[in-house]
């Protein structure tokens, strides 16, 4: 008779029962019992480091298979739960399929054994009593685990991208300096106005690798389980993982999601009132007030163009009438400057559209009115003394020195590898011309934020006319609409007085 032996250790069995766990242990013990019972070996499976619960494990799964081609009579174990501690698993295929494969199942220290009719109920029981112990472990296990969250101690597997872990203690985030410069640069570029599409392909053309491909570069195992495919590409949903992560801001938040149960791998999304919040337990990239002025400017609900822009007043202006949001149209015609007319209309109320032009002059007018009435410029002598703040753009600087650096030390092993004979001539010749080419892109960059970041002095006067200018815009910017504007109401056109009215809800 041909017999199978399967053998299963995870951490917690190796941690619980020392060398009589084993897998070599198992082994010894199973091959003396089947030759005392006279059965020649078939195959030795094996599953190192798997939970019992497990249904993927890959020598469990190639067991199942041989069992159901009839490459063996009998399956040896030395317990059920090195088979299965999940209850389901066992009636499937103890109490059902292996009698209909002509399969018989044995676990020596249970004394469990499938041609023995009368110790079914002791089967059962045995797989009762291992899928308990397996909820009171994983509960265990979790309450460890929130005690850890609560502490504000980090708990991933992997650093968020922007952080390392401290050598010191793997549950305390620091600051990874490259990483931060481009997070740094993603809130710049989106408190500019630029929407998370128009945000990734600034990345992509400046040939940032995306967190993902980082990660690799720093010798990280690290797969994106979402990503469809390495392309070391920034996209527009990873942009928004970045904006919106309040870890950035110094805010240690876990427990966003939980697995539906110990016996599943699916994630469930968990009510943002339940999440784990530590303030203070890492240094913070972004500026709390910065973070919060993203946040709003990505609040409303809007469009982007095809350049990923949005218009200064998506999401703020609404229908006086049914008060539905009014949304961006054009009818075809072009303006004085050839640029087509665009119009903002509500879906519900008829008359009630007004060309965005002119309803955003309208809003820029009031909003001046606003400054100039409740805004005094203050004495800017300080200001010009300590001179323009810089550090964004030193921080990119920064990072584009390290990206360069990296790109030189590739090329510097390029040249190796084809030396010792490891790529052929042309993997060389395709390789270096991929590396020059995005090195290129980064001294480019790096020259245009060089030119920027030495502008010529400034001196009180100038920064003053610079400052009144700032207080009375030509066209409000985006960012300033959010920070002061609460909505916006547009009534019907009256066509026949060539009259609007337009409502403007302040924050102040």
């Amino acid at each position: 008779m041909l017999c199978a032996i399967y053998c299963r250790l995870s951490k917690e069995d190796e941690e619980k029962g020392g060398e009589s766990e084993s897998i070599q242990n198992q082994k010894s013990m199973l091959l003396k019992y089947a030759l005392e019972q006279g059965w020649e070996v078939y195959g030795l499976y094996c599953d190192e480091d798997f939970s019992g619960i497990d249904r993927r494990r890959p020598d469990f799964n190639r067991l199942l298979a041989d069992a159901e081609a009839g490459r063996f009579q009998v399956v040896l174990c030395k317990t059920q739960s090195r088979f299965t501690r999940d209850m389901e698993l066992v009636e499937k295929y103890l109490h059902s399929l292996f009698p209909a494969w002509g399969v018989r199942f044995v676990a020596v220290v249970d004394n469990a054994d499938t041609a023995v009719k009368g110790n079914k109920k002791a089967r059962q029981i045995n797989g009762l009593v291992n899928e308990w112990y397996l909820e009171d472990l994983s509960e265990n296990i979790r309450m460890v685990l929130d005690h850890k969250r609560r502490q504000g101690q980090y708990i991933g597997g992997f650093p968020i991208y922007g952080y390392r872990k401290d050598p010191l203690d793997k549950n305390r985030l620091v600051v990874d300096p490259e990483a931060a410069g481009v997070v740094r640069r993603i809130f710049a570029l989106c408190l500019e106005g630029l929407g998370k599409g128009a945000i990734a392909g600034c990345l992509n053309e400046e040939g940032v690798p995306n967190p993902t491909r980082y990660k690799g570069e720093q010798g990280l195992t690290y797969v994106n389980g979402g990503a469809p495919a390495p392309s070391g590409l920034w996209s527009r949903a990873t942009v928004g993982k970045v904006l919106h992560n309040e870890m950035y801001a110094g805010v240690m938040v876990q427990g966003r999601r939980r697995k539906l149960s110990y016996k599943s791998k699916t994630l469930v999304d968990v009510p943002r009132e339940d999440w784990f919040r530590v303030e203070g337990t890492h240094e913070a990239i972004i500026e709390p007030e910065r973070f919060r002025q993203a946040q709003a400017l990505m609040a409303p609900r809007t469009k982007t163009d095809g350049r990923g822009e949005v218009h200064p007043l998506a999401g703020l202006v609404r229908c006086m009438g049914c008060g539905a949001a009014m949304s961006k149209t054009s009818n075809g015609q072009t303006g004085a400057d050839g640029k087509p007319r665009t119009y903002l209309r509500c879906r519900q109320c008829e008359g009630h559209s007004v060309r965005l032009d002119r309803l955003l002059s309208a809003v820029t007018e009031r909003l001046r009115g606003q400054i100039e009435a409740y805004y005094v410029l203050g004495d800017v002598s300080l200001l010009a003394a300590e001179g323009p703040r810089r550090g964004e753009t030193e921080q990119e600087l920064r990072a584009l020195d390290c990206q360069l650096t990296r790109r030189d030390t590739a090329l510097k092993r390029l040249y190796l590898d084809r030396a010792a004979g490891t790529l052929s001539e042309e993997e060389f010749l395709s390789l270096r011309l991929s590396l020059r080419e995005e090195r290129a892109r980064l001294v480019r960059r790096r020259e245009e934020l060089s030119a920027l970041s030495v502008p010529a002095p400034v001196g009180p006067e100038a920064l003053s006319a610079r400052a009144e200018a700032l207080l009375r815009p030509e066209d409000a910017p985006r960012a300033l609409l959010l920070l002061t504007v609460e909505r916006i109401e547009v009534g019907r056109q009256d066509r026949e007085h060539r009259r609007q009215e337009v409502r403007i809800f302040w924050k102040f």
